[in-house]
């Protein structure tokens, strides 16, 4: 990755009296009450504010929030909860600024001024160039440091990096990129990846991509059973995708071709219904009954996959193996966490659920780099380019700071 970064222009004095435009990830769960249920995603995003404050500029700041109408602005959709929680964060007042496009309000060194969510403006989200052209006319410096929305060429992360006198990568954009080019592009072996979730469909071009690359590549959830009917067993009624068995048997073969592996479960733990009351049994993949539900993986394959992580050298974490909000089918998922967490393996983990695992088992600190992007992460494994980067990228090379 080569881009200009913000530390780099904050050291060489760039920064200082200018108008710092950075866009965020702030999309923080709320509750019935709009109050901040996990404020993870704003704590992440305050580094970079503070960095722009200590360099002398006056900062904008802004994000989507949930998935709000264009053009129609509902309270719902504030970031007023997110500016408040901010505000805590930095010890010092961030204002709250609505019908910001076009400018018309101040913004001295020292200040920061929270943009109101910028799904409402027309045009956001289909990277509409003269939103963009608008947006870099407000700033100095544009800075993306949203990681979460790095693969989505929108105004406010691709566009406006067109239109900025100054585009460049924030430090948590920074921080994620480099964490995930040390984990697949010159990783430590064995390089496992862990790819779990309800159906091989949402993850097939990940599967794929990850045969040709790592050492182990363990599935687990509704993608571990159309892997287990790959390999002749039945798994009853549990969610299963019949129609990708043929694709299932070739990612088998192509990391069998370059010498890796797909570890299938030995044992799992069925139930005869999605309840976190129905009464759990522990059985051989080989004696699944027609009427049960695979929710988790055995202890013996929980032994085994802890062996491998162990023995790591690299470990890529994307989903549970099993349905671990129930505690009848929680094991397996915590099995994989201590193992991570015992391992000395650089460990990246990515995904909702997968960070929600993660704090379920209070192994936080012992992973290595937890990343704040879902569809980001995901596109990243895949090997996709992320525009967002990209934009970046092009700017470095041409007319940049």
């Amino acid at each position: 990755m080569h881009v200009l970064t913000f530390e780099d222009l904050c050291k060489r004095g760039l920064a200082q009296g200018k108008r710092v435009f950075i866009r965020a990830d702030l999309n923080v769960p709320l509750s019935k009450e709009g109050a901040i249920a996990d404020d993870t995603r704003v704590r992440a995003s305050a580094p970079a504010v503070q960095m722009a404050l200590d360099a002398g500029a006056g900062v904008m700041i802004t994000s989507h929030l949930g998935r709000p109408t264009e053009g129609e602005f509902k309270p719902e959709d504030s970031l007023a909860p997110v500016a408040k929680r901010l505000s805590e964060l930095l010890g010092r007042p961030v204002r709250l600024q609505a019908d910001w496009v076009d400018g018309g309000f101040e913004v001295k060194p020292g200040d920061v001024v929270m943009l109101e969510n910028c799904r409402i403006n027309k045009g956001e989200k289909k990277d509409d160039d003269t939103l963009a052209q608008k947006y870099g006319k407000l700033c100095d410096i544009f800075v993306n440091d949203a990681f979460g929305t790095a693969h989505r060429a929108e105004a406010s992360t691709h566009g406006i990096a067109k239109y900025a006198p100054t585009a460049c990568a924030g430090p948590l954009l920074v921080g994620e990129l480099d964490a995930l080019g040390k984990a697949l592009q010159n990783p430590k072996r064995p390089l496992v990846a862990i790819v779990a979730g309800s159906k091989v469909s949402t993850k097939l071009t990940i599967l794929k991509s990850l045969a040709d690359k790592v050492d182990q590549l363990v599935v687990g959830g509704g993608i571990a059973n159309t892997f287990i009917l790959a390999e002749g067993h039945g798994v009853g009624k549990s969610l299963c995708e019949a129609d990708l068995v043929p694709e299932a048997k070739a990612i088998i073969a192509a990391a069998k071709a370059k010498g890796g592996a797909v570890p299938l479960p030995t044992d799992v733990v069925v139930a005869k219904e999605f309840s976190a009351t129905a009464p759990a049994r522990t059985c051989a993949v080989a004696d699944i009954a027609e009427d049960d539900m695979v929710l988790d993986i055995g202890p013996d394959t929980a032994r085994a996959l802890g062996e491998i992580l162990r023995k790591a050298g690299t470990i890529v974490w994307n989903g549970p193996v099993g349905v671990f909000e129930f505690e009848s089918f929680a094991g397996g998922t915590r099995a994989i966490a201590q193992a991570v967490a015992e391992s000395t393996a650089f460990s990246i983990a990515g995904g909702g659920d997968t960070i929600a695992a993660i704090n379920q088992f209070h192994i936080e600190d012992k992973v290595s780099y937890i990343s704040t992007g879902g569809g980001a992460f995901l596109e990243f494994l895949e090997g996709k380019t992320l525009p967002a980067v990209a934009i970046l990228e092009e700017r470095a090379r041409g007319n940049n700071a």
